[in-house]
């Protein structure tokens, strides 16, 4: 792809003004980089607190149609309970194909304000798909607006709260997975606390005419950092979370890839959505392969498609699907699929780089703990 044809988000010429390196990434220029560099902006994140331009990945809202609940249309896509959302909560959820593949993983949240609407954010890759899917497989029940007029900011690490505290007052005790609705300037905000890190932290989905303006406030204050791409990746990475595309697809199912979680007992009891029949046998019965973590013994950096074998590398069992330098972790790690056989925590295994086997143990995920801020909001709007 021609930089001609790229996308760029609304902060495009901030990240240019702050140096950032630009690279094609899900069809937009972004920044996979700052002058700081990559390790130091995943410390910096870990440490303080770090802003990340995520305004590619779609917004939209999906209402419904008469006196319905746009909750119970989409869980005629999805594995989650939707329906029991409450005003500010939010969810994590996929979209399913008939055979059980994940067709994107997304986030869904109910609006404060209108308890029977859903505010989605889906993966940048995906956007264009993923709406078009729901559009037209509930165009019946529901009308979906997408937002393009909206941007997107990711506010993560230790200081978040304290730092977003200084422009939106109180809103640390907003509680992990819950979010606001609010007027700023006139505006209206809405502002989660979640992200992809494994850090504490929110993102703030803000209207164009305020996000350059809002992310200069936040990058002033001395706590706060611009971090890229290649940070966001390798602390999510550490994070033990899944990049659409590479480590879930739509050849890989919730079961597979340990989302289990994602497909509560309600669910499971009706088994009324896309792919029940595989994903319930798989439930029972256990799949065929299954996501694992592992840590090479040396410094080897296993990256995507690496085989993983037996340790003697006489067996291929597996295909690596992330790996790479962990900076907190201070060496390798990565992710990818294994024979169940093999799954065990402290399982010894062979990584196939450059045609030699290299030495590495299974481990449990996260790399890193997850610093969630878990306390229950005192106050959701």
């Amino acid at each position: 792809m021609t930089d001609d044809c790229l996308k760029t988000t609304p902060l495009h010429a901030l990240h240019k003004e702050l140096g950032g390196k630009m690279v094609p990434f899900a069809g937009y220029d972004m920044p996979v980089q700052y002058p700081m560099g990559i390790m130091a902006e995943h410390l910096h994140t870990r440490e303080k607190a770090g802003l990340f331009d995520v305004s590619h990945m779609g917004q939209a809202t999906l209402k419904p149609k008469g006196a319905g609940d746009a909750a119970q249309a989409l869980e005629k896509l999805t594995p989650g309970a939707l329906e029991s959302l409450k005003p500010g909560a939010m969810r994590y959820t996929m979209l399913l194909n008939e055979r059980g593949g994940i067709l994107d993983d997304f986030m869904v949240t109910r609006p404060i304000d209108d308890d029977k609407a859903l505010y989605l954010v889906v993966n940048a890759g995906c956007k264009e798909q993923d709406f078009a899917h729901i559009a037209a497989s509930l165009a019946d029940e529901a009308d979906l607006y997408v937002h393009e007029d909206r941007v997107l900011l990711a506010l993560q690490g230790p200081k978040a709260a304290s730092v977003l505290e200084t422009v939106i007052p109180n809103i640390g005790t907003l509680g992990f997975m819950q979010a606001r609705w609010l007027d700023h300037d006139g505006e209206t905000l809405i502002i989660s606390r979640a992200g992809y890190t494994g850090e504490d932290g929110f993102e703030i989905s803000l209207p164009v005419s305020i996000a350059d303006a809002f992310a200069r406030r936040l990058l002033d204050h001395e706590d706060v950092a611009m971090i890229g791409l290649g940070a966001r990746d390798s602390l999510r990475l550490e994070a033990g979370l899944c990049l659409y595309g590479h480590d879930i697809s739509v050849e890989t199912t919730p079961v597979e890839a340990g989302l289990r979680f994602a497909i509560p007992k309600s669910r499971r009891a009706r088994a009324d959505f896309p792919g029940a029949k595989t994903i319930m046998a798989q439930l029972s019965d256990g799949p065929d392969r299954v996501r694992v973590g592992f840590r090479p013994v040396d410094r080897t950096i296993a990256r995507e498609g690496t085989k993983i074998t037996t340790s003697d590398g006489e067996k291929v069992i597996g295909h690596v699907t992330s790996g790479g330098f962990a900076p907190s972790v201070g060496g390798p790690v990565g992710m990818g699929y294994s024979d169940p056989a093999f799954a065990e925590p402290g399982t010894a295994i062979g990584l196939l780089v450059r045609g030699k086997v290299r030495p590495a143990r299974i481990t449990t995920m996260p790399f890193v703990p997850h610093n969630y801020v878990r306390k229950s909001p005192t106050k959701t709007g």
